[in-house]
């Protein structure tokens, strides 16, 4: 059976009045009523253009803004697919993107009309669009299974390829539901959403969750450190939630001015998308602002929270992603995928109803991330003995720089095409501002010469900013192993000794 889940209709009948979703650049307004109604236009617009239960994917290139959630949610009920791009990625990246996904429409902000489908639409304009659309109910059948994807998030994967992660409204009602459940969200919850709505943390962990609850949103067009304090501390907006990665606390702490009080009216401060370190966890709850370091992934959504309503654990369990979410089922394996004891080290598998069937097209990739139906996330863990579980390493090679998922396979790929370049390695260093960054170490093709200005110049021209290495060091040997993988470790135990960090 394919149940209907659609939580603006729901609170457009019983809340129809309440504030649901503000644009704070726009000052657009949104009561629930009118979200409902919107909406509906939207997905009868959508099926006019591609009919319905489609699949036919809806991209989006654009900041954050009301209409990516009003779009998203339309295509849930028009049995589309919403796909909402990296706005960040260079154009090179984009159109990888575009054949994997193939998209029929693209809405985008004026200044970002990449030629990336059929047909392209302003997004400040799909309000005019959808205007003579009918704000009836559209029929349930026009809608997808609830098994069927109707987002894709698209992830880097370690071979280069991306991989859109297979989201379905049953995998985002369950997610939304854990997330609600581990953060103290109510109807009465308000976030302020600074997140990217085109990254799992900020389109379900943060926005998705606070309106399936029936609380309010405010959408920012993006993170601004002196202007996102000054909303928190906005009694006028009344802001109870906020999520951030940790080098977004980090920015908000550092303010000129930074008074804690100013987020006194938070419930919950949660973060992700990166280890938040202990210390910054610490300096946070001593301050009396409840910070709850979590997990999840684009492939599995929320999974693990802090508890935020006791300060003492708050602090004992620092450094911590907390414990397991509603409907999460946890296991840390060995190599032979054998359950390992409290306090070992070993792979974090995870189950439940809100993890992915699988990625795009790529099948092969689907199989290889299961063992029937956990999902291999391929990072270390371990359990203590009082359930909470706590990330020694991320997945294999990747690092995160500014809470953007950074994978060197990725990078090394783009240095290949360097003629001058033999081999290419790269890894993540520690860094101030951005938590980590890449240092690619490269060697020359004998008889030719290659300089780190060239390296870098080149992943500029390839590469989202965040994914370009900061340093680069042109070297005559690389570490690797009989069988020739890069030694990694080793090569990271000299760029952190190069660089006085070790």
């Amino acid at each position: 059976m394919s149940w209907l889940i659609d939580a603006p209709a729901t609170h457009g009948k019983a809340r129809a009045t309440c504030l649901a979703l503000v644009d704070l650049e726009s000052g657009r307004q949104w009561t629930w009523a009118e979200l409902d109604a919107q909406i509906n236009r939207t997905a009868h617009w959508l099926i006019s253009q591609l009919g319905p239960t489609s699949a036919e994917r809806v991209a989006t290139l654009a900041k954050n803004c009301d209409w990516m959630l009003i779009l998203q949610f339309g295509c849930a009920r028009a049995g589309a697919i919403f796909v909402p791009y990296n706005w960040r990625l260079a154009e090179a990246e984009l159109t990888a993107l575009a054949a994997d996904a193939e998209p029929t429409l693209l809405f985008h902000d004026a200044d970002m009309p990449l030629p990336l489908a059929p047909k392209r639409y302003d997004i400040a304009e799909l309000g005019v669009m959808v205007s003579d659309q009918p704000s009836s109910p559209v029929a349930r059948n026009a809608r997808q299974d609830w098994e069927e994807p109707t987002t894709l998030l698209y992830t880097s994967g370690t071979s280069g390829r991306p991989k859109g992660v297979m989201i379905s409204e049953r995998n985002a009602f369950f997610g939304s539901s854990a997330f609600i459940n581990g953060n103290r969200v109510s109807s009465a919850s308000v976030l302020l959403c600074d997140l990217p709505l085109f990254h799992t943390a900020g389109l379900f962990g943060a926005a998705r969750s606070i309106l399936q609850a029936g609380g309010l949103v405010y959408v920012s067009k993006g993170f601004d450190p002196a202007q996102s304090l000054e909303r928190l501390g906005n009694p006028d907006l009344g802001i109870t939630h906020y999520f951030s990665v940790p080098q977004m606390a980090q920015m908000l702490w550092n303010q000129p001015g930074f008074d804690p009080a100013k987020l006194s009216g938070l419930l919950t401060y949660a973060t992700g998308g990166a280890p938040n370190p202990k210390a910054q966890i610490e300096r946070f709850v001593n301050a009396g602002v409840p910070m709850s370091d979590g997990f999840g992934m684009s492939e599995t959504c929320s999974n693990f929270a802090t508890p935020t309503e006791d300060r003492a654990l708050m602090l004992r369990k620092a450094g911590s992603v907390g414990l397991p979410l509603l409907m999460v089922e946890v296991r840390i394996v060995d190599e032979d995928a054998q359950d390992v004891a409290d306090g070992a080290v070993g792979e974090l598998w995870l189950r439940g109803p809100s993890i992915t069937r699988g990625y795009w097209k790529q099948p092969e990739t689907t199989a290889k991330a299961f063992a029937g139906d956990w999902f291999k996330t391929g990072d270390a863990a371990f359990r203590d003995s009082d359930g909470f579980y706590t990330l020694v390493d991320r997945k294999k090679d990747m690092f995160i720089s500014g809470g953007e998922n950074v994978y060197p396979a990725e990078v090394e790929a783009a240095i290949a095409e360097l003629d001058a370049v033999a081999e290419a390695a790269v890894v993540g260093v520690p860094d101030e501002r951005w938590g980590e960054v890449g240092r690619v170490y490269v060697i020359a093709v004998a008889g030719q010469s290659v300089s780190s200005d060239a390296v870098i110049a080149h992943c500029k021209a390839r590469l989202a900013s965040f994914k370009v290495p900061k340093t680069a060091v042109v070297t005559d040997t690389i570490p690797r192993t009989a069988s020739g993988k890069v030694q990694k470790h080793l090569l990271k135990a000299r760029a952190l000794n190069e660089l006085n960090l070790g």
